[in-house]
């Protein structure tokens, strides 16, 4: 696994499909700050809590001006079902095909096993990585975290 971006670094541009089919890239969405939300596995216990809990707290995100979007390496249509299943309410984008290939240019893809790192990635309004925290698969992001993240924004 290469290394991870560290702040400070500019963020890889992307086109992913969301959960309805539709591009969402990167580079389009400058002007505004992006929480990147790197998630190993759809409909496991510990992914599905970690994004039930920040789809509870978005508001704390749309009011300090940050779009959060989740990706996963799992195919749309499974995402799909997950988003609805879970009432999750901000964008998931699939990494399924070419496999991994944002998770990749991140650092944060486990080859071994074939999903992502538990990481994010908190970009600024012009693209550049402002926070980020890289977890092993097993261990969960702390929704304060996020909070403190997001705060630091603020004082940019």
């Amino acid at each position: 696994m290469t290394p991870p971006l560290a702040v400070g670094d500019l963020a890889p541009d992307f086109e992913l499909s969301d959960t309805h089919g539709s591009p969402v890239r990167l580079a389009a969405l400058r002007g505004e700050a992006v929480m990147l939300v790197f998630v190993p596995l759809a409909f496991t216990g510990r992914c599905t809590g970690e994004v039930c809990e920040l789809s509870e707290n978005l508001g704390d995100f749309e009011r300090a001006g940050v779009r959060v979007l989740g990706i996963t390496c799992d195919p749309t249509p499974a995402q799909r079902v997950w988003q609805e299943q879970e009432g999750l309410t901000f964008d998931l984008l699939s990494d399924f095909w070419p496999h991994g290939e944002v998770a990749r240019a991140y650092g944060v893809f486990d080859a071994e096993r074939g999903v992502a790192v538990r990481a994010s990635f908190l970009v600024d309004a012009e693209g550049v990585v402002r926070e980020r925290i890289v977890n092993p698969v097993t261990q969960a992001r702390p929704l304060a975290w996020y909070r403190g993240a997001v705060g630091a924004l603020g004082g940019r």
